[in-house]
């Protein structure tokens, strides 16, 4: 069995940033409302020509370039996505394709704001088992396209961007430590109605847009988060204290830290980055984690646990030693 371990980490934003103060002005809301709220104060949207596959591949070419690496060294791209480019072929051929590889597998995961936790135990079985030596795992969303701009309960949450990292698999011994240690995926499709898209080809021929139970899912994140953690930390013999840092998907500020609590982590231990990103899906954890690997926070060495939950439900976690 193989470790997989983190080589590399990007990140991408689009060039349009909307602040709650633009939104007052197209919809009922206001910088105050939402960020007592959220915790969200700004959020960035891709432009109309700008694409899901255009986002992933910009994260995916700085993650690699931070791995040393090209497109041709890589054999399995995994992008977790809810807004692919097309209904198919999967978004992730796209980068496949414009990065040079012309070999392996690359195909599309969706989760909807686990994603990202999703695609990383995929990628990681196939690297523990041999059958990838060098993966790109992507988070990208381009969610600004299911949203109702006059629904302000949702349309202020979301937006759009992409992050990746590049694992490579490495003998336990040459890992000396790093690597995923673990991942734990959840769902449960009886929770499918209080966070959907009103559309889809097979049902309605129709792209549709974003509607949410606001107090339902923030109910279910608070309690799923709580117990995928508590499954984590025992799956590994280790308690909340020696976890280096938190980096959750960037819901809502009150749900990172209502996790924060109850795992007695100070917030100087959490990676938030909700304020300017706002909920970016399946982007939000390789977007806060290319963050905190650039400047600085996460180096390593350092215990790391991702946690999400999304639509579905999903909820899923990764115990990263960096």
């Amino acid at each position: 069995m193989f470790r997989s371990v983190v080589t590399g980490s990007g990140a991408f934003l689009p060039a349009k940033l909307v602040t709650n103060d633009d939104l007052s002005k197209i919809v009922d809301t206001t910088d105050e409302w939402i960020g007592q709220r959220t915790g969200i104060r700004q959020r960035y949207i891709a432009a109309e020509d700008e694409n899901t596959s255009d986002l992933a591949l910009a994260a995916a070419r700085n993650a690699l370039a931070a791995a040393g690496l090209d497109g041709s060294d890589i054999d399995l791209i995994v992008l977790a996505t809810t807004t692919p480019d097309q209904t198919f072929p999967a978004t992730a051929v796209r980068v496949q394709n414009a990065l040079g590889m012309r070999h392996g597998a690359a195909f599309d995961v969706q989760a909807v704001c686990s994603g990202f936790v999703f695609a990383l135990a995929v990628a990681n079985n196939f690297l523990a088992v041999g059958q990838a030596k060098r993966a790109l795992v992507i988070g990208a969303e381009t969610f600004s396209r299911l949203l109702d701009w006059t629904d302000r309960g949702t349309c202020v949450l979301f937006g759009d961007g992409a992050g990746a990292v590049v694992l490579e698999a490495k003998s336990q011994a040459e890992a000396g430590g790093r690597g995923i240690l673990s991942t734990h995926l959840h769902s449960d499709g009886a929770y499918e109605n209080i966070l959907y898209v009103d559309g889809g080809p097979s049902g309605t021929g129709t792209v549709g847009k974003v509607r949410m139970n606001g107090k339902e899912v923030f109910r279910h994140a608070v309690q799923r988060l709580a117990e995928i953690v508590d499954e984590t930390l025992e799956a590994n013999g280790l308690v909340a204290a020696d976890i280096d840092w938190l980096v959750p998907h960037q819901a809502n500020q009150r749900i990172i830290e209502s996790t924060a609590r109850k795992l007695q982590l100070p917030m100087e231990r959490v990676v938030s980055t909700i304020a300017r990103h706002g909920n970016t899906s399946a982007a939000s954890i390789p977007l806060a984690l290319a963050e905190a690997v650039e400047d600085g926070r996460i180096r390593p060495g350092h215990l790391v646990l991702t946690e999400a939950l999304g639509g579905g439900l999903t909820w899923g976690s990764a115990l990263i030693r960096w």
